[in-house]
């Protein structure tokens, strides 16, 4: 669609900052990772104090001089700049260096790409590229000057090239958009069974690169890409959590978060960020050895609540303690509930902790009892046997005689059977005499 050459990934980056910003190193650092998950060579760094933005190139025209200057000494194949730019001043920073310009909404958009791996998660980053691009599609490019004629003999005024591009760009939004429904329809009836199954939900949320995969594959044995990289895995990814005494949950580990990620970016990784909403319980994973960790956590927090999921309880967990050098431990509130774990996924001290602080956030008082169901109760005991609370069970021609052991709060939502099927739950959860 653009006819920018894109040869080269030589990068000059722009850091723009304020007087009042705060730690300017520890963002340019990360916005150097970003580039790094790009695959994207950094050759040069330009701090850009900017008070007031410029319409024109949002940092100074002295600064714009001075990028210039450094794109050409370094023979640089492109600018990243680190912020958001509106087109005219993306456009206008292009025509005054000479190269391609991305701003920090691009970067992360072309990361997304090179990291979705579902047919979902493709389709919306995809999505999210187009809706960037169509903001893109401004008078100025020289090969949209040219006006084609009508599709029969030329006739009619025709449309420019520039139209033509708006045209199909629009179509493809609206072609996109109906696939993603079709694929989020098909996501939701599995979450739908889930719920039904009333095995309880766990998802992983955190900063970026904070070791959520690495606690992921610790917990479930999983195979979850894991690498120390921005936005390593993006794609929703959900297995079952066993071992512990509360009986079975799902976990999902979810999308890292970062500052400033573009809000259509949020909007169009509805699919992960679900996973995130629906959760009865969310492991926020912070790094321990960061000391702006507490900064960082509320970053998380405020994407959260972007996507209606702020009021979902959480477990803090603090990773990475091999590096923090800190020891594994519980910390409890005044009622003596797991409100933070502290452990090492990469290491795996400190995660039977973990183990342990699920169990007692999502079991609570546990039902084990002797039952008697008669055959025509095949349903109840296929929803006993499928929540995992069933430990022991012998069968005759007078039905199940069954030992069951599990949270009141994984059987109490069995009750959806018949009449017959409801007395005999409630008889199970009845207090002891």
């Amino acid at each position: 669609m653009f006819d920018r050459e894109k040869k080269g990934d030589r990068a000059v980056l722009v850091l723009p900052h304020s007087r009042g910003e705060g730690d300017t190193a520890r963002r340019g650092a990360e916005f150097a990772e970003l580039v790094k998950s790009a695959g994207a060579e950094v050759i040069g760094t330009i701090a850009a104090r900017v008070e007031g933005a410029n319409p024109r190139f949002y940092i100074g025209s002295g600064k714009a001089d001075e990028v210039a200057e450094a794109v050409r000494a370094l023979e640089a194949d492109l600018v990243l700049v680190d912020h958001v730019l509106t087109p005219v001043q993306e456009r206008n920073l292009e025509k005054h260096l000479g190269v391609r310009v991305v701003d920090r909404a691009g970067l992360i958009l072309d990361i997304f790409a090179l990291r979705a791996r579902s047919h979902e998660g493709k389709l919306e980053v995809e999505l999210a590229q187009l809706k960037h691009i169509a903001t893109r599609l401004v008078r100025g490019w020289t090969h949209l000057d040219a006006q084609r004629g009508g599709m029969i003999g030329n006739r009619g005024p025709g449309e420019t090239q520039l139209e033509l591009d708006r045209r199909l760009l629009a179509e493809r939004v609206k072609m996109l958009t109906k696939r993603l429904e079709k694929v989020q329809t098909q996501r939701g009836q599995q979450r739908r069974a889930r719920l039904r199954n009333t095995v309880p939900r766990v998802a992983l949320v955190g900063y970026t690169n904070a070791g959520k995969s690495t606690l992921f594959n610790a917990l479930t044995t999983g195979d979850v890409y894991a690498a120390d990289l921005l936005f390593a895995t993006l794609d929703p990814t959900v297995r079952k959590l066993e071992d512990l005494s509360c009986g079975p949950a799902v976990l999902a580990d979810t999308v890292g978060f970062i500052r400033e990620l573009p809000h259509d970016l949020v909007a169009a990784f509805r699919a992960t960020l679900a996973e995130a909403r629906d959760a009865d319980l969310l492991l926020h994973v912070s790094d321990a050895a960061d000391e702006e960790r507490e900064h960082l956590h509320r970053v998380v927090d405020n994407v959260l609540e972007e996507i209606d999921a702020g009021d979902v309880p959480q477990l803090h967990i603090m990773n990475k303690i091999d590096l923090a050098g800190t020891e594994p431990r519980i910390d409890r509130d005044g009622a003596g509930k797991p409100v933070r774990v502290w452990l090492s996924a990469a290491t795996g001290v400190g995660v039977d902790l973990l183990r342990q602080a699920l169990g007692e956030l999502l079991g609570g008082e546990r039902v084990q009892s002797a039952l008697q169901l008669p055959l025509s109760a095949g349903r109840l005991h296929a929803r006993l046997k499928a929540a995992g609370a069933i430990t022991g069970e012998t069968v005759d021609e007078h039905g199940w005689q069954l030992r069951i052991d599990a949270p009141r709060s994984v059987i109490a939502p069995l009750s959806g059977g018949n009449a017959a099927e409801t007395l005999l739950l409630r008889e199970l959860l009845a207090p002891a005499e």
